[in-house]
């Protein structure tokens, strides 16, 4: 506090950086507030949010999306942080927690909405913040797994240098995990958050019209904005919504993201600066603005420093007990272990009582359809990667052209794919074009972005070094592929894949079953099984669709990726 305080008594003349940045740093918190209060009106079957296709409206209605977004972003990345480091060093839980992230982020957002719509409306009865509540959870699963899984492989290839750098020095664990575990993850995690924000995107419409279990709830946002004028075939407010999200893009990407890509650069692990790094006019105007840097010293240097004070002084107490605390941590770990194994077991058993009642007709069609999805996910991954492997390492190779694209990526990425829908449907229905084939394509428009930002990052991580190597030694453009970019971005891929084949998995919910006005468009596979079973409210069949779902995933990742995986820690990594 001490520097806010000199900041204050000192008769410093206040810059219009300053007056700037006060300005929308107050008008951001006054909307935030004004918003907030939204989130909490009653609701009942009588009092329900109406959405107006009116475009005076789609400000608020954008304000709300975007506080939805980060506050499940915020939630998002505090679980990656959590999870994934427990995962990359506990091998016994890793043999867990891994199998069921891939579960996890197959398992399609109305999946989790039919799970805990009915619980947070029960737990906030006449009120919308269960609503509320449960539609930032359904964001939160369409961003939390693929950066939770950039944050275990990054601290999975760590070099072993800075691991042994961090044990000389005898960090403790708060100093490791801030100093060491974070920053050499920084630049894979910015551009995983950036994708999985922009992922969100795509699920905002089916997490804020909410239409499960014979219930009808439309939040305010711009989600049910367009899901609104989707369904009663307004091309013209179709066309506002699609000008108002490029809008809400391009804003985030100038105001938030840019500047966290251009700050990330100095955690690149590399002895060389490079010459035309990202840059961000934004931070450069926080940079240049003392009073946010003052703001920003008090606030957060105590912050960092909390948990280390709070360490010592635990460890201060725990001294006379040492002895006795030793097997604590074991002990409570298989008794959390035990907790959760039969919580799974009362869940499982539930579960296949309910699905044995629909007989075998139906278990085995659902695992036909599902051969069907797993032939579509296939496809839209390796279609995806034929051309995002190429253009992400020409883009994350050549800084200069990366600050250029990188903005166009990322609108082309956070722009939702299911808004470009009803234009391919409507394609679709007047060329009579089958959905079976074409749901491929639609699969691609919301996947084959995880490929194309890993591959960025992974390019953008190799040392200038070993580039100024290859060009000395003149080696021809496939021997440098053979040699060096490729082993260099592979376990970057590998994540990408992995997570863009999760992504396929979950936007097949929206990607086989689509309509424009009367016509009804349904392609033969599980995202339809599943859309049709949480529209009719069938318990039963959700449950078998998302556990053939589950089986799918597994197998595959068993398979192929989790061999991948490990060939990328072994062998493919920056040591």
């Amino acid at each position: 506090m001490n520097r806010l305080f000199l900041y204050i008594r000192t008769k410093h003349r206040i810059g219009w950086p300053d007056l700037l940045v006060t300005i929308i740093i107050v008008g951001a918190l006054y909307a935030i507030l004004d918003m907030g209060r939204s989130m909490v009106v009653p609701l009942s079957s009588t009092n329900q949010p109406v959405i107006h296709l009116n475009p005076i409206y789609l400000p608020y209605y954008a304000g709300q999306s975007l506080m939805r977004m980060f506050i499940a972003y915020a939630l998002s990345l505090a679980f990656s942080l959590v999870y994934g480091r427990i995962a990359a060093y506990h091998k016994f839980a890793e043999r867990i927690m891994i199998p069921a992230l891939d579960i996890l982020q197959s398992v399609p957002v109305l999946g989790f909405l039919s799970i805990t719509v009915t619980g947070f409306l029960a737990l906030f009865p006449g009120n919308l913040f269960g609503a509320e509540c449960a539609c930032i959870f359904a964001i939160f699963t369409s961003q939390a797994w693929n950066m939770t899984f950039s944050f275990y492989h990054s601290l999975t290839i760590m070099p072993n240098d800075l691991k042994e750098a961090a044990d000389i020095y005898r960090l403790r664990p708060w100093a490791r995990f801030i100093k060491l575990e974070v920053p050499s993850s920084m630049i894979g995690l910015v551009w995983n958050s950036m994708m999985s924000f922009g992922g969100a995107w795509f699920f905002l419409a089916a997490s804020e019209s909410i239409t499960v279990l014979h219930k009808n709830i439309q939040l305010p946002g711009i989600g049910s904005y367009m899901s609104k004028a989707y369904l009663k075939g307004d091309v013209q407010a179709m066309l506002y919504s699609i000008a108002t999200m490029i809008i809400v893009i391009v804003a985030v990407d100038q105001f938030v993201w840019r500047p966290i890509v251009a700050w990330s650069q100095k955690y690149k692990l590399d002895v060389n600066d490079s010459e035309n790094e990202p840059t961000s006019w934004f931070l450069q105007l926080l940079r240049r603005s003392e009073w946010v840097q003052a703001v920003l010293a008090a606030i957060f240097r105590p912050l960092a420093s909390l948990p280390t004070k709070i360490g010592r002084t635990m460890a201060r107490l725990s001294i006379p007990r040492r002895k006795r605390m030793v097997r604590l941590p074991k002990q409570t770990s298989w008794i959390f272990l035990a907790l959760v194994v039969l919580f799974g077991a009362r869940f499982t058993v539930g579960a296949v009582h309910q699905v044995v009642q629909l007989g075998w007709t139906q278990i085995l069609n659902a695992f036909q359809v599902g051969f069907y999805t797993f032939l579509r996910v296939i496809a839209a991954t390796a279609l995806g990667a034929l051309w995002a492997i190429p253009v992400g390492v020409v883009i994350g190779l050549n800084s200069r052209l990366s600050r250029i694209a990188q903005p166009v990526v990322q609108v082309a990425a956070s722009f939702p794919a299911n808004m470009v829908f009803p234009f391919v449907t409507m394609f679709y229905v007047a060329w009579h074009f089958n959905l079976n084939i074409g749901s491929v394509l639609l699969m691609m428009l919301g996947t084959q972005w995880y490929i194309l930002f890993n591959v960025i990052a992974g390019a953008m991580a190799i040392p200038s070094g070993l580039r100024e190597a290859s060009s000395i030694l003149h080696l021809s453009s496939l021997t440098r592929w053979k040699t060096l970019i490729l082993p260099a971005i592979f376990p970057n891929l590998i994540t990408g894949m992995i997570t863009a084949s999760g992504g396929a998995w979950n936007a097949s919910i929206v990607a086989e079953a689509t309509r424009w006005k009367s016509h009804t468009l349904s392609a033969s596979g599980l995202g339809a099984y599943i859309v049709h079973a949480t529209t009719d409210g069938n318990w039963a069949q959700i449950t078998l669709g998302i556990a053939v779902m589950s089986i799918f995933v597994v197998i595959v990742n068993r398979i192929l990726w989790r061999p991948l995986y490990r060939l990328a820690e072994t062998k493919y990594r920056l040591d």
